[in-house]
Formats: structure tokens, C-alpha cells, sequence
């Protein structure tokens, strides 16, 4: 949204910072007015600077900490403050997940007026260089020395000017310089605006002895001209000395094909269950691998699947539900609107043993009617994974009677699963059996969260 741009006014007094927004900003109440402010944290007491006024809010910055919260830390990162990553460095780690616990239970109290029977424990997991999927921008700015790669700036279009990055992977970070050296001597430098990550499991080490095994790293780069033939080998040059695989993406997803060199193929294990998952480097999977472990087995308790019973599986992906409820023993439908998605998690249902008991199909869910989930019907349980915008047709197309008698709803907005909780508990008969955070992205203000709804 625009805001009308004011002179900085300072406030008149200090102020008392009750709790945090959904985008990490203290927020706190001056005449009944609510006032978001920058770099404030829950407990602190602080002067500020109003950036910008409406007749129903304020959005502030915090100009001097009267009274620091004891949760306030120091940022481990140089670029805290410029870069938009991640803002809550200055905000303990387990502070944070305190902090959106809390956000999840307002949520589904004021949006859904539901409350959970048991509040869950948090999942969390490794603070730092836990992002294994990342998109970074690229820019030349002749003015700042070269080319820039690296997040944008706060509430901005810039490009940080970064050397390093804490929340990616040491042997990402640590590259951050050399793909600016690298991208400012290509002759497209100009022609090439991101470079998108993945980092995969551990794959045996090229050249390396039986048993030794390295990440695979795979950098896409988005290009918009032919690459020159001293430009390939440049590419080829620093692939090898830094154990990288380039892709090249010339237009949409589906354009994206292998550059050099050859080597293992991208792929990320869930080891209690002994699956493994091939993907793409543009196919959707989670960045924090170390917390969707966590997160698929505290599903999986949750939802509780048997050898007798039909599972659905909503808004599937590529099978990171599905193939372990098949592991279990169960039937399961994976459903999901992409085909591409569908084809490949069939492909890795078969790769794992699994294809006589996981079965996929393509639907649009975000289009779900009372038919449309009928037809696929009957599941004893079912897993519900959408993407922001939630899953209210979904949930409105389930049968008031009949039905999953468990659903178990992994969310990455809080907003949207208490509006469909609403609709669970108030229209479709069910009961919020247990709710609770998932720190998927630590030191952001990000929330997910996993619920479970029983008849």
C-alpha cells in the first residue's frame, strides 16, 4: 500500500511497545490509535519518529530504546537494517518463537474465534544457515564498485550491497563475493537480474573416497541474452573450483535446463521415513530442511495414518506428505493443481517403492466444490498444505456429515488458517484438537503453524 510521504515528526513521549505485527514492527497505542514502529520490540519503551500517518494507524521508526526488552540481542549480520532478509536479529531466537506462537493464538481467536484445546510445542530448529532456497537479485551499479548480489534493501527495489549472509548455507555465503567478481566480468552482466538457489542433501563428493558426501548446490541464473563463449567458460571454470552446478533460465520455469557440470542430482531425504526426493532447482520445496524433518514427523504423529485407511492429501507438491503416509502403510491421494508437480511426485513415489499406494492426480483446489471432493471421496483422514492464500473452497466443499474424521492443516499464514479454522469448527462440525508454531524462518516475522482438526 502507498503511503503519502510527511516530514519525520518525533513523539512527544516515550511510548510502551505491546507486541509485534505480522512484518516484525512493535506495535503500540496512542490515543487508541495504533502505531507500528520499526525496530521496536514487545516490552520496550521508545521515543519515535512518525514516517507516515493514516487516519487509523501510523507507521513510525524507533528513535531511541528507553527501556530495552531483555530479549534484545545484538544482530549477528553486517547488513542488518539495510538488507530486507530478515528483520528480527536484534530479537532472542527463542523470544521470536514465543512471539509467534502468540501471533497464531490472536489469529484464530479475533479472525476465527476458535482457540486451540492443546497449544502445541513449538517446532524449531538451527537459527543460521538454514536457508537452502533462496532468490537473490543482481544488479550493476557501476556507483557502488559493480555488480550487487544479494537480497533487497528494506522496502525497497535496491539490491543490498552484501558480502555475506548468515542465513544461507557458510559455503553460499562465503561465495557472495565471488558471484559479483564473477557475474561483473560476463559480457551479459547487464542482461542477468537473479541468480535463484538450491541447496540439496548430501551426495557423494566427486573424486572423494566411498562414503564421503558434500552438498549439491545448484545456481540458476536468469538470463536474458546468449551467454558469449568466454562467458561459458567462465562459467564452466567456476563450477569447478567451487563445487557448483549452473542452470540456465532463459524465460519461465520450464525453460530451465543444465549448464555444467554434470554431477548428482538435486534431491533432499527425510531419513526416518527412507525416502528421497529428486526435484528440480525451480520446484517448490521447503527452504529449512532441518525443520521440515520436524515438521513431517510431527504431521505424521498428528494425523496418525494406517495400513487400512485412505488418506488425501491436499495441495501435495511432490509428495513431501504423501510418500510418508505411504511409508506408513496407508492409501494416499495426492491432489495438487500444478501437472508438472504431479508428474514428479509420481516419478518419486516410484523411485521409493511407494507407486502401488500412492496415487496422484491434478486439481485445481482453489476451484473445490461439494462434487468435485466428492468424486475423490472416501478418505478416512486427510493432510491439508496450501499456500498462502489458504484453502476456504476446500474446506467449504468437505461434507458437514462424513468425511476425513482427522485433518491435520500445515499453514504458512496464520490469517488464512484461522479464517478456514472458522469455517471447520463453525460449519463443518469439527473441533481445533491442537495448534501450534513451526519456525520455518527464523529472524523473520514469518509464521507457519500446524493444526489439527478432529470430529
Amino acid at each position: 500500500m502507498a503511503f503519502p510521504a510527511l516530514p519525520p515528526h518525533a513523539a512527544a513521549a516515550p511510548v510502551a511497545i505491546a507486541s509485534l505485527d505480522q512484518e516484525g514492527r512493535g506495535i503500540a497505542r496512542i490515543d487508541g490509535k495504533a502505531i507500528f514502529v520499526e525496530g521496536a520490540l514487545p516490552g520496550e519503551i521508545v521515543t519515535l519518529t512518525t514516517l507516515r500517518k493514516k487516519p487509523t494507524y501510523e507507521i513510525a521508526r524507533a528513535e531511541e530504546i528507553v527501556s530495552a526488552s531483555a530479549s534484545r540481542v545484538a544482530p549477528r549480520c553486517p547488513h542488518f537494517g539495510v538488507c530486507g532478509g530478515c528483520t528480527l536479529q536484534h530479537f532472542d531466537a527463542a523470544a521470536q518463537i514465543a512471539a509467534k506462537q502468540r501471533a497464531l493464538e490472536d489469529a484464530l481467536w479475533h479472525i476465527g474465534r476458535v482457540r486451540a484445546d492443546v497449544i502445541l510445542p513449538a517446532i524449531h530448529g538451527p537459527a543460521w544457515g538454514y536457508r537452502h532456497r533462496a532468490r537473490l537479485s543482481v544488479r550493476h551499479v557501476p556507483k557502488k564498485g559493480g555488480v550487487l548480489v544479494g537480497f533487497h534493501e528494506r522496502k525497497s527495489s535496491f539490491v543490498a550491497d552484501m558480502t555475506s549472509c548468515a542465513i544461507l548455507p557458510p559455503k553460499v555465503s562465503a561465495l557472495l563475493p565471488r558471484l559479483r567478481a564473477l557475474v561483473g566480468a560476463l559480457t551479459l552482466r547487464d542482461r542477468l537480474p537473479q541468480i535463484e538457489l538450491a541447496v540439496g542433501d548430501l551426495a557423494p563428493a566427486r573424486g572423494a573416497d566411498a562414503g564421503e558426501r558434500s552438498p549439491v548446490c545448484a545456481l540458476v541464473l536468469r538470463i536474458l541474452a546468449p551467454l558469449s563463449p568466454a562467458d561459458e567458460d567462465m562459467l564452466r571454470e567456476f563450477a569447478g573450483v567451487h563445487g557448483v552446478q549452473f542452470f540456465l533460465q532463459t524465460a519461465g520455469p520450464e525453460t530451465v535446463l543444465p549448464f555444467a557440470p554434470a554431477g548428482p542430482r538435486l534431491a533432499y531425504e527425510l531419513p526416518e521415513f527412507g525416502l528421497a526426493f529428486p526435484y528440480s532447482p525451480t520446484e517448490f520445496t521447503q527452504v529449512n530442511p532441518a525443520i521440515n524433518r520436524v515438521l513431517v514427523r510431527r504431521a505424521l504423529a498428528l494425523l496418525d495414518p494406517q495400513p487400512h485407511e485412505r488418506v488425501g492429501d491436499f495441495f501435495c507438491g511432490l509428495g513431501n506428505f504423501t510418500l510418508p503416509i505411504a511409508r506408513r502403510g496407508a492409501t494416499v491421494v495426492g491432489i495438487e493443481g500444478s501437472a508438472s508437480l504431479v508428474r514428479r511426485a509420481a516419478e518419486n513415489a516410484a523411485l521409493n517403492g511407494l507407486a502401488e499406494r500412492a496415487t496422484f492426480r491434478v486439481a485445481n483446489l482453489f476451484a473445490a466444490t461439494a462434487e468435485s471432493i466428492e468424486a475423490m471421496q472416501p478418505f478416512d483422514k486427510a493432510l491439508i498444505d496450501p499456500p498462502r492464500e489458504g484453502a476456504v473452497a476446500l474446506v467449504k466443499a468437505l461434507p458437514p456429515d462424513g468425511g476425513p474424521r482427522r485433518i491435520v492443516y500445515v499453514s504458512c499464514s496464520p490469517a488464512t488458517l484461522a479464517r478456514d479454522a472458522a469455517v471447520l469448527v463453525g460449519d463443518r462440525g469439527y473441533t481445533l484438537a491442537a495448534a501450534g508454531v513451526v519456525n520455518m524462518f527464523p529472524h523473520t516475522a514469518h509464521v507457519e503453524s500446524i493444526a489439527l482438526f478432529e470430529r
